[in-house]
């Protein structure tokens, strides 16, 4: 990985409110480091892209300061604040061509001819169209058009960079392919980034660490398999993958570890994440690949439930059960080989650690 040469970027108590009643953003306290990929992660509606127009100066914060290489930038017009910005819509301009887009930048600093033919020089070949200089955007894929947004953001060498939903416009196959351009284009040149989206997958394959958002604020900031794995509470386990919800209530509580009693009575250990008090309402997060179709006596937890629906697919089985009272419980069995007796209808028992069901905030 190259040197990171990016900009470090700090939200200092940021607030934002467009109506001067409500919040869009709530008190956001975050640092960014140089050479980081920071993925703001999210729902329609949960801040994260104000958050971001914020740091590129199209939107002002109500309150608060937000820093730029430990300078506060509030105050300092879009233009001069050095920082790439590329857009869903690409914005590219279709009377220009390629080249002459990404010297549209360089033009307004003022760089002489040579030094700009020779920046997009590079930068064409860094996102691989070196042979598409002459051509308007019209004339390229929706992919192309993606890298070009990308190589102009990149162009006069920016500190920092910021991405709002890049790839939304991309069919799945593409828009897969450009997450890991991005991604190796990030670990080439070792600018900061700051991106946006509400893709989960994209966000876990792309970032250093993710900031999850809902309604104005951060829900957790991790590393993308410590969201995964270890989510601090309810929001952000059903929103990072897919998870299995049991409800129930703590009935013990030992050290790491606390028993709970499901609301059909079964009685399971989880790892105490997100409760505190003997009686107090939990839901149980359960992600499907850690469930065991074929328990051992090792599994701290044993169930039995029903077999709803299977779904053959490909390296894996999705097994829909009932368990507990939920229907919608999943189980995903690898594809080994093994030929397990599964059928809908069929009591099957189902095994799974403590360490793996997360006691967290009740979901109503």
């Amino acid at each position: 990985m190259a040197e990171n040469r990016g900009a470090s970027v700090k939200y200092d108590n940021v607030q934002k409110s467009y109506d001067g009643e409500s919040l869009v953003v709530k008190k956001l306290n975050l640092d960014i480091p140089p050479g980081e990929f920071l993925t703001m992660l999210g729902p329609s509606g949960s801040g994260k892209t104000t958050c971001l127009m914020m740091l590129a100066g199209f939107e002002p914060a109500t309150y608060g300061e937000i820093f730029l290489n430990e300078k506060p930038i509030n105050n300092v017009p879009p233009h001069k604040r050095g920082i790439g910005m590329v857009f869903q819509n690409y914005a590219l301009f279709p009377h220009m061509s390629v080249a002459e887009n990404l010297a549209f930048p360089l033009q307004l600093r003022n760089m002489g001819e040579a030094e700009q033919e020779e920046k997009v020089k590079r930068a064409l070949d860094m996102v691989q169209l070196g042979n598409f200089g002459g051509r308007r955007p019209a004339q390229l894929s929706g992919g192309q058009q993606q890298r070009v947004a990308v190589a102009r953001a990149l162009v006069f060498d920016p500190e920092l960079v910021l991405m709002d939903e890049p790839l939304g416009a991309l069919d799945k196959q593409l828009r897969e392919q450009m997450q890991y351009e991005i991604k190796h284009i990030h670990e080439r040149l070792g600018v900061t980034v700051v991106y946006v989206t509400h893709d989960q997958t994209e966000a876990l394959t792309m970032s250093d660490r993710v900031a999850v958002f809902n309604d104005g604020v951060v829900q957790q900031l991790s590393e993308p398999s410590m969201l995964y794995e270890d989510p601090k509470n309810s929001f952000v386990a059903q929103f990072i993958g897919e998870n299995n919800k049991l409800s129930g209530t703590v009935t013990e509580i030992r050290g790491s570890e606390c028993s709970v009693k499901l609301d059909d009575g079964t009685m399971i250990i989880a790892d105490k994440v997100n409760v505190d008090n003997v009686g107090d309402r939990t839901t149980i997060s359960l992600r499907p690949e850690r469930v065991e179709i074929v328990p051992t006596d090792d599994h701290a937890n044993t169930i039995t439930g029903t077999i709803e629906e299977l779904i053959y697919l490909g390296d894996h089985i999705r097994v829909r059960m009932n368990v507990c009272g939920n229907d919608e419980f999943v189980v995903k069995v690898r594809n080994r080989g093994e030929r397990w007796d599964l059928h809908e209808g069929k009591q099957q028992t189902i095994g799974f650690a403590a360490g793996d069901c997360k006691a967290l905030d009740p979901v109503a």
